[in-house]
Order: structure tokens, then sequence, then C-alpha cells
């Protein structure tokens, strides 16, 4: 069975730098598992790797989606896939490095069956949201599907209309047919490395990255994007975006869409260790402890 090295954590957290120095000395390449990377020109937002880090190690699964394309977990896993085989076929080992949860867990353990869509449901759903708002479609989703609810932003509009689409057809909780898969499936012999920090430090390393952001050009990088593609694209959904989409539409300051990016995305931060906490293969290190987790990769290797 193929080995892969899985590092994961919360946004912020350190897991490009370290996977660049891990992959580095490992003679490895990274297949990137975060759900906004996908998307070419959303760059700023999205804290993809720079130049210099793609220099360094070669990456996957960054740019390869336009913004009207649909984009999903089963094609994440098809394309993780194929970039595997062609890392283990350079003898090179294939480093699986993001935040995106079920990207995670589906390349390892499997698809989760879900019924298809249904375009009928699914108008229905949109029609609703231009009624009563995306907000109220949440709160519905959090009564009848809490632990889907609990893992979405409520900005998340793609991911909240699959849920309620799938309760709506199945009359059963997308959570639900997720724990019945049980994802006991194991298609990779997987080292799951997840990284985190205190709170306060995490928290500091958030904000200081917005700001960073907002330096490097995000205002003007949303504009543009609005402008050429609309803000209902689906990438407009992330955190980072979507509030700059909202300022842009004059519907709040600058100092107020920044203040809200960060406070989501420390919700989103909170978010993602909730459900990587919830799988014991991980095994957790601080980003600083590069030496200690070299030595966990190098034992899983040989």
């Amino acid at each position: 069975m193929q080995k892969i090295v899985i590092i994961c954590g919360p946004t912020g957290v350190g897991k490009t730098a370290a996977a660049v120095f891990l992959a580095k000395r490992a003679r490895g390449e990274i297949v990137s598992a975060d759900s906004q990377q996908v998307w070419r020109r959303f760059d700023v937002g999205t804290a993809k790797p720079s130049r210099e880090e793609c220099g360094e190690v070669a990456h996957h699964l960054i740019d390869v989606a336009d913004p009207g394309d649909e984009f999903d977990a089963a094609r994440f896993v098809a394309l993780a896939d194929e970039a595997i085989r062609g890392i283990a076929a350079r003898g090179r080992v294939p480093f699986v490095v993001g935040g995106t949860g079920m990207y995670i867990k589906m390349l390892v353990h499997g698809i989760c069956e879900a019924p298809p869509r249904d375009p009928e449901v699914r108008g229905e759903l949109e029609a609703e949201i231009e009624r009563r708002g995306l907000p109220a479609l949440h709160a519905e989703l959090a009564a009848l599907d809490p632990g889907s609810a609990a893992t979405l932003a409520p900005g998340d509009r793609t991911r909240i209309v699959r849920a309620l689409e799938i309760f709506r057809i199945t009359g059963v909780p997308a959570s639900a047919l997720r724990q019945q898969h049980g994802f006991k499936e194991r298609r990779y012999d997987a080292l799951k490395i997840g990284l985190d920090l205190e709170r306060e430090e995490l928290y500091r390393r958030i904000e200081a990255r917005v700001d960073l952001m907002i330096s490097a050009g995000l205002v003007e990088e949303a504009r543009s994007l609005v402008a050429k593609h609309g803000a209902a694209c689906r990438p407009f959904a992330a955190v980072g975006y979507r509030e700059m989409a909202s300022h842009i539409a004059g519907e709040t300051t600058l100092e107020e869409a920044i203040r809200l990016i960060k406070q989501h995305t420390r919700n989103f931060a909170k978010r993602q260790l909730t459900w990587f906490r919830a799988d014991p293969e991980i095994r957790w290190f601080s980003p600083k402890d590069l030496g200690a987790i070299e030595a966990a990769i190098c034992q899983f290797l040989h």
C-alpha cells in the first residue's frame, strides 16, 4: 500500500512552511488538500505557497479549477490520486498538506456515497436563499443536521445547499450518512501529523496573516475578481473574500471587513480543530518541533 505523509491543522498554524522544510528533507512533493487553493486567480486571500516555496518543493492541486467550475471532494480525490501516483513513480514521497478535513478523510478512507444532485430541490433552495437569506437556511440546517451545520461557515452557500439537498432527498442528515459510511476503507498507508499551537499564539498568527494579506493587495485582488467573475461565484464563499465582497458592495467599511475576516478566520480555525481532534490517528506536534516531526516521518518511511 502506498505510503503518504499527511500534515494537517488549523489555518494560520504554519503548515506550508513546515511541509516545505520536511518535504525537502524527505525528498517529497506536496499535494495541497486545501479547498480554496484550487481556484485560479484567487491568490492573496487563500495564502497560496509563494513562488520561492514552490521552487523549493513541487506543489500539486493548486490552481486546477476556474471560479465557475464545480469542484468537490470526489474531484479532489481523483486529482490527488493521480498526483500521488506520479510522485511515487518518480521515487519521491507524497506529502498531503492542508486544512480541508473532508478532503483528507475521503482521500485516505474513500468517498462517502450521497444522492446525486436534484435540480428541482436545488432550485427550491436557491429560491429560498433569495427570499429568506442564507443565514435562515444555515439555521434550518442547524436544526435538521447539527452535525453538518457545526462544520460549515454560515456563509458557505454551496455546502449548506448540498447538506439541505441531501436531507430533503433522503430524509437523513448528511452527517448521519457519513457516520453510516464509517470511512473504514483504507486507500493509503498514511502517517497523519497534526500541527497546533496555544490558542493565543494561533490567534496572533491569524491576525498577523490577515494584516499581511491586506498589505499584499487583498482588497485590490477581490475588486478585480468581483468585476471579472461576480461575487456570487463559489470562491467568494470563503472567509476573506466574502467580507471583501461585502466591503466592495458598500455594505461595510474596510475596517469592519478586516475585523470580520479576523473573527471569522478564528471561528474557522476552531471548526477545523474540532474536526481533526476527532481523528485518533493524528499525532499532534507544535510546528516548532520540526526535529521530532522529521524523526516520526523517517521512522514511518523506513
